[in-house]
């Protein structure tokens, strides 16, 4: 025969209730018809949030910086605008594309 379960104080333990798991929550898909951002513009929304600027700005910016090579408009909007890596080169090779 069973006993019952106590606690330290000496009194029966109160049966648990019965708890459902919670259940995994699914990230919203994106809308079907919505095409996906592929490629550099896909860090545009992360550069906006981050550095407080449009894109057309920073587009502005590599204009004025005359004909240089990539790794050039990289390193300017690294050292003279505080740009991550990752980020100075999306905004550089959609730059460069779209010339």
């Amino acid at each position: 025969m069973a006993t019952a379960s106590k606690t330290s104080a000496g009194t029966p333990a109160k049966p648990k209730a019965n708890v459902k798991p919670k259940a995994s929550v699914k990230p919203k898909a994106a809308e079907p018809d919505a095409p996906k951002v592929k490629g550099p513009a896909s860090y545009f929304p992360s550069i906006e949030k981050t550095y407080g600027k449009p894109i057309s700005t920073w587009l502005d910016v590599l204009a004025a910086a005359g004909e240089r090579k990539h790794l050039e408009l990289v390193t300017l909007l690294k050292t003279e605008h505080g740009v991550g890596h990752g980020h100075a080169n999306a905004l550089v090779a959609h730059f460069v594309a779209s010339r």
